[in-house]
């Protein structure tokens, strides 16, 4: 079994890989899957910011891609030592955790930096689910 702290990390080696030219505001994030695959994911940013992308559902959808199993875990890297921001105030945006809620059961736990873990049905206990 792959440990929390083989996942966080995937989450930081993968935000070496950003491309936040515009932001400058490096994420990584790293999905666990049941069958032991990680897959990792960095946020790509658009001059044409509406065509960004975030790490998290970067990651999310090349797991989702190359596999079908469920997701077990999920770590984030925020670049908060970067950006000036305090840790305890960065988590994903709303776009993520709708995306994350289609993939993540409530109960799967979401680590931030390595230092907070979260449910998904913490994040987002209210999500939008079609019937």
């Amino acid at each position: 079994m792959t440990s929390k702290e083989t996942l966080i990390t995937a989450a930081r080696e993968a935000k070496e890989n950003t491309y936040s030219p515009y932001s400058n505001f490096p994420v990584g994030a790293a999905v666990l899957l049941d069958d032991g695959q990680i897959f990792k994911g960095t946020n790509i940013e658009n001059a044409s910011y509406g065509l960004t992308c975030c790490a998290e559902r970067v990651a999310l959808f090349s797991a989702r891609t190359a596999s079908p199993a469920k997701v077990i875990g999920l770590a984030i890297s925020i670049g908060h030592n970067e950006a000036g921001l305090s840790k305890e105030s960065l988590v994903p945006c709303g776009a993520c955790r709708q995306v994350m809620s289609e993939f993540l059961g409530p109960e799967v736990p979401v680590y931030i930096d390595g230092n907070r873990t979260f449910t998904m049905d913490e994040l987002l206990p209210h999500s939008f689910k079609l019937p």
